[in-house]
């Protein structure tokens, strides 16, 4: 269920690393690759009265696992992003509650 809301990286750079970084990801959360979305945004960004290319950045919303889950998690996500050439990459979680989260309309 983690989803990884992705900005500053192209889809098509994404698509490269998503197998095995959904793959990686599974273990360290112990679920299946399935439980995964990958959603690249397009973005603009605006500095100093110009179009910039938008800073990397990777927001990751889930059920919270733990602080060692959440390292390693954010670790395989910045291996996986770096190694498409990009200088740095920033990771951010946000921890849904349970109940405050439904799925057709049914509290999980």
């Amino acid at each position: 269920m983690p989803h990884l809301l992705v900005r500053g990286v192209k889809a098509e750079q994404m698509a490269v690393i998503s197998q095995p970084l959904t793959e990686e990801l599974a273990a360290i959360c112990q679920c299946g690759t399935d439980n995964f979305t990958i959603e690249c945004l397009q973005t603009t960004g605006v500095f100093d009265g110009k179009i910039v290319d938008s800073y990397p950045f990777v927001e990751v919303a889930w059920f919270e696992r733990g602080q060692e889950t959440q390292d390693q998690f954010a670790q395989a996500v910045t291996k996986h992003v770096l190694s498409l050439g990009v200088p740095e990459v920033e990771v951010a979680f946000f921890a849904y509650q349970k109940e405050s989260y439904y799925i057709n309309g049914k509290h999980f």
